[in-house]
């Protein structure tokens, strides 16, 4: 059995799919499978996990059997894995080579049973490999420590960065929302008494989005957000909005790096 269950939602993803998939099975931890939901692309996303499979048996691509968005397809993923880790990475962003390794040392030598990294920021026309990227100084830092009470505040986990222990946890899904489902998880594994630890260190790279996305982007995290807040954690209407102004301050943050 692997030690490392990889979750991949894919749609329409074949500009960026292959340097993803190519930063997962270059990791210098190797004892690991990817599991991929296709989640009914009309691109040649299947055909490029096809192709993948048959070079490397780690590679597991599935189909999901109808669209249902990166949540539901993430599910479907995870319902498949045998790790005992479960780890997240979209495809269009990257890991760096020694991201599961350093990162299945730190969980080991602790005790929180949810893990994440600083990643780094790339631009939307990135077209590079993991394996040739430079560092740059658009960080977003990890804090060494998250709690119910400080997420309610913001989402502090980057999802390409999150791993948990499925030993500790049981396979924890991602509640069925339309978005915010990666933040509703976290919410949900906390709220049962885990907290989260954050490694400094930069191990992943994210695609950001077009600058000129940024204001429909929040208009769209206020939206989820709230009901996040209200439908899922049941929150009053008082907390909700300073969980959401929270949400949105570090929505601006974030973009500026």
């Amino acid at each position: 059995m692997p030690l490392v269950s990889v979750v991949m939602p894919v749609y329409n993803s074949a500009a960026t799919l292959g340097a993803a998939v190519r930063s997962v099975l270059t990791q210098t931890h190797t004892d690991l499978e990817l599991l991929i939901t296709d989640d009914q692309s009309s691109d040649d996303s299947m055909e490029l996990l096809r192709e993948f499979a048959r070079q490397d048996e780690r590679v597991l691509p599935g189909t999901a059997p109808e669209r249902g968005g990166a949540g539901r397809a993430r599910n479907l993923a995870m319902e498949r894995a045998r790790g005992d880790y479960v780890a997240f990475l979209d495809s269009d962003d990257m890991w760096l080579p020694e991201k599961t390794e350093r990162q299945l040392a730190f969980a080991q030598e602790g005790t929180a049973p949810l893990t994440f990294t600083s990643y780094y920021k790339m631009d939307a026309d990135h077209a590079g490999e993991s394996t040739d990227f430079t560092p740059n100084g658009r960080v977003i830092r990890a804090r060494a420590h998250v709690d119910y009470r400080a997420m309610l505040v913001r989402d502090h986990i980057g999802a390409l960065t999150a791993m948990y222990d499925r030993t500790v946890l049981g396979t924890r899904l991602m509640p069925e929302m339309r978005k915010r489902q990666d933040y509703a998880l976290w919410l949900s594994i906390m709220r049962d008494g885990a907290d989260a630890r954050g490694l400094a260190e930069p191990l992943a790279v994210y695609r950001a989005g077009q600058a000129t996305s940024l204001s429909s982007n929040k208009l769209s995290l206020v939206r989820y957000n709230w009901e996040l807040y209200r439908e899922h954690e049941k929150l009053s209407v008082a907390r909700s909005a300073r969980a959401l102004a929270g949400a949105v301050w570090q929505s601006v943050r974030n973009s500026r790096i």
